[in-house]
């Protein structure tokens, strides 16, 4: 089993946003939508797009399984695991105090929508990196059998809004600086800041989330679903057959490998429990 590591120091990450990438790197964002079906480029993807050469091998390498049936199921059943471990954190129901604060159902469902983006969409970034991360780690996935054919996908929606950190008032900042703090990130994930756009109700959840991230059982939810994030791309078709060599070669070819190996396992590590804490949020609202 791959063991949840946090790299220490934590290591600087240089995003390349969506509207500075040009040429080859646009074509892989585009391609890299298109293929997870997402509306918007994660956090983890544009870091990882700061080493272009790494970031086109691996996408190389992903790109015939992704959108195929043995990796979608991947991601509904990872889905399903971070959120049945996210219940056992029990979630307060939100809902009514969100009514009598002024919220109107079609607000809620918004709001609803806005997270299911991210519940559906976090799944691939998550197998995504911990792929990169076996392969730089020097595991061998093997060629595998073949991927299948592509499974059919809805239109994804219009990416979200959201609420940078320039944008935000000194009452929202502060949150985001607890969210930071509280995970031990060096980042506000583009989750928290597209559930910011409704300032009091995201007050309102990340009090409850923080209440269960810092109390029992958080640390065993997510470290269960970082097992079950493993397993799954372990048990990925490799059809591209892509060796840890060519993976570990493009990455020096753009800094030293212990640089890159950082970033990658900084995301490989905090996202399990960015899926946990999504479930969380979606099920504080099912019930409204």
């Amino acid at each position: 089993m791959l063991a949840r590591l946090k790299p220490d120091p934590i290591p600087k990450i240089f995003p390349v946003p969506e509207y500075l990438a040009t040429g080859r790197l646009l074509e892989v964002y585009n391609a890299t939508k298109q293929g997870l079906n997402v509306p918007w480029m994660g956090v983890v993807s544009m870091s990882f797009a700061h080493y272009p050469n790494f970031y086109d091998k691996l996408w190389s390498s992903l790109a015939p399984i992704a959108s195929t049936a043995p990796f979608v199921d991947a991601c509904a059943e990872l889905r399903a695991v971070a959120e049945a471990q996210a219940l056992q954190l029990r979630p307060s129901p939100l809902g009514e105090e969100l009514v009598k604060r002024g919220y109107a159902p079609e607000e809620l469902n918004d709001i609803r929508a806005c997270i299911e983006i991210f519940s559906a969409g976090n799944m691939p970034y998550v197998l995504m990196a911990t792929l990169a991360r076996l392969q730089l780690e020097g595991h061998d996935l093997g060629a595998g059998r073949p991927a299948g054919p592509r499974v059919g996908a809805p239109p994804f929606p219009d990416r979200p809004a959201l609420m940078q950190l320039h944008h935000a008032d000194p009452s929202t900042r502060a949150i985001f600086d607890d969210v930071m703090k509280t995970l031990g990130l060096p980042l506000v994930n583009t989750d928290y800041r597209a559930f910011a756009r409704w300032p009091s109700y995201f007050a309102l959840a990340w009090a409850d989330l923080k209440r269960a991230v810092e109390g029992p059982g958080y640390a065993d939810a997510v470290l269960a679903t970082h097992d079950t994030v493993v397993n799954l791309a372990r048990s990925l078709p490799n059809p591209a057959a892509l060796p840890p060599s060519a993976l570990i070669e493009a990455a020096e070819r753009d800094a030293p490998l212990a640089e890159v190996l950082s970033v990658v396992r900084l995301f490989q590590w905090l996202l399990p429990g960015l899926i946990v804490n999504v479930g969380f949020m979606q099920e504080q609202l099912k019930a409204a």
